[in-house]
């Protein structure tokens, strides 16, 4: 882990800890999230084959579309139900919430409860 600095270094942990128990199946695939200092990822990913299913982010042409967000927050909420939109037309109603090693607040619980107001279960 070199010349990464503690927090990265936990959350890396915390990320190899939470991959052990968790598998996307055909089924019910993973969501996966993640978040960079400026925008917010959602992936939708079957483990099985190796696929990723579906996608969305703060980069996506219909956030962009979208009325500028208050903060980060009301942005991945946003995230959130494009991705359970996304998925519930592919007919994908249960997930795996992967949250990748970040703590469970902030932008990753407002995207979880998007995706939850969109219809997915987890």
């Amino acid at each position: 882990m070199g010349s990464m600095n503690i927090r990265q270094q936990a959350r890396l942990k915390r990320k190899k800890r939470i991959r052990k128990k968790i598998h996307g199946t055909p089924d019910r695939p993973r969501l996966s999230v993640f978040r960079s200092a400026r925008h917010t990822y959602a992936q939708i990913i079957d483990d099985s084959q190796g696929r990723t299913l579906m996608t969305a982010s703060t980069v996506d042409h219909q956030t962009k579309d979208a009325p500028k967000f208050e903060s980060k927050v009301d942005a991945a909420k946003f995230v959130g139900k494009l991705i359970g939109e996304r998925a519930l037309d592919k007919g994908i109603i249960k997930v795996v919430f992967d949250r990748n090693g970040f703590l469970y607040h902030g932008r990753i619980k407002s995207l979880s409860e998007g995706a939850r107001e969109a219809g997915l279960v987890f």
